[in-house]
């Protein structure tokens, strides 16, 4: 199956006029890329009626990549390849060799700052594309603007913030028709938020649906003479029904020096000596509830793809999948983690599944 990471140089194929990359996109000269954190093609599935519009469109369904959390995918559509190769391996990864973890959602760390296109070295595909004279552009809420995950993912892009919907419509509309060749990412963050407070499927997050079906349709409205929109997802979400908290499991902590990862997709950074213990530790306590690997079990396995072997120490020693609705979290140290409803992150069908749909004008 096509991923995440083909978005990137299909679209650059579209306007090299080389042949549509791996998705074998058609060319064009306007292109716009409308991503909607959280809406898993699982999710769109189910209720096709709060969103008819998007329902209707030309589909078809790529894989997230693993961990299927929002920095992972958004570095991955940004450089066009996948998390052991960019590096944005989780929502938190250890800094090798510092005893430390790096939010890479928040870019917030203990100790010195660590500079975006330091931990992201790689070009993004916005800076390749200026290279075809194609004028990049990334519409999105303005507190975003500048931050540190902006920085890694987004170089290249000249920023327009746009809080509202019409300001995002707005956005497109005039950054789509400013230059000859236009390439114009739009995010729409809501959906995810909701499914995390109350839960996909619920009535609020259906509301954020049809909002989102709204937008989409609007965004088509505002594309020029032969533009295309394209709209996908970074992952899809699972709602949570099998919590377990670590305070309550001591076994659980013994040896480790790092939690990082989330509640779906956990990287254990283990203490010296520690890491077959810890291994047999979680194996016995969580079954057939989560798959327990350790580093090289897991890369073997191809979760993170292909791994940059520079890369292997933000890799946790250990690295747990839950499936199901389960999720390990601190109810203590993590509070909102714990109390949050929906999760994505590991490598179920309704985290990894995500749309593309193509509406041309």
């Amino acid at each position: 199956m096509a991923t995440l990471a083909d978005i990137a140089g299909s679209v650059y194929a579209t306007f090299d006029g080389t042949g549509g990359g791996a998705l074998g996109l058609d060319p064009a000269d306007k292109v716009c890329l409308f991503i909607v954190d959280g809406l898993g093609a699982d999710l769109l599935a189910a209720h096709p009626s709060r969103a008819p519009f998007l329902s209707s469109a030309l589909a078809r369904v790529l894989t997230a990549g693993f961990p299927s959390s929002t920095p992972v995918s958004l570095a991955t559509i940004g450089t066009g390849v996948l998390s052991g190769h960019h590096g944005m391996l989780g929502i938190q990864v250890a800094v090798p060799g510092e005893g430390r973890l790096l939010n890479c959602l928040r870019w917030t760390t203990d100790g010195p700052p660590i500079a975006p296109d330091t931990w992201q070295p790689l070009d993004t595909v916005f800076q390749r594309l200026a290279h075809l004279d194609v004028a990049s552009s990334y519409v999105a809420p303005a507190v975003f603007d500048g931050t540190g995950l902006t920085q890694a993912v987004y170089r290249g892009v000249r920023y327009v913030p746009a809080d509202t919907l019409d300001e995002r419509v707005e956005g497109v509309h005039a950054a789509l028709r400013a230059t000859p060749k236009a390439y114009v990412t739009c995010y729409y963050g809501h959906l995810d938020s909701m499914g995390h407070m109350m839960g996909w499927g619920s009535p609020e997050w259906l509301d954020q649906l049809a909002i989102v079906d709204g937008l989409a349709e609007r965004l088509a409205g505002a594309l020029p003479p032969g533009g295309v929109l394209y709209v996908t997802a970074d992952h899809g979400m699972i709602n949570a029904t099998d919590k377990i908290d670590l305070d309550l499991h001591p076994e659980l902590t013994e040896g480790i020096a790092l939690f990082g990862g989330d509640p779906r997709g956990r990287h254990l950074y283990t203490l010296p000596g520690s890491t077959d213990s810890v291994l047999q530790a979680w194996r016995a306590v969580l079954g057939e509830r989560a798959q327990v690997a350790s580093r090289e079990e897991a890369i073997d396995s191809g979760w993170f793809g292909p791994v940059n072997p520079e890369l292997l120490g933000r890799i946790g020693d250990v690295v747990v999948v839950t499936g199901g609705g389960c999720v390990i979290a601190s109810a203590g140290a993590e509070p909102l983690e714990w109390s949050m409803i929906g999760h994505h992150g590991s490598l179920t069908p309704a985290e990894q599944n995500v749309p593309f749909l193509e509406i041309r004008r």
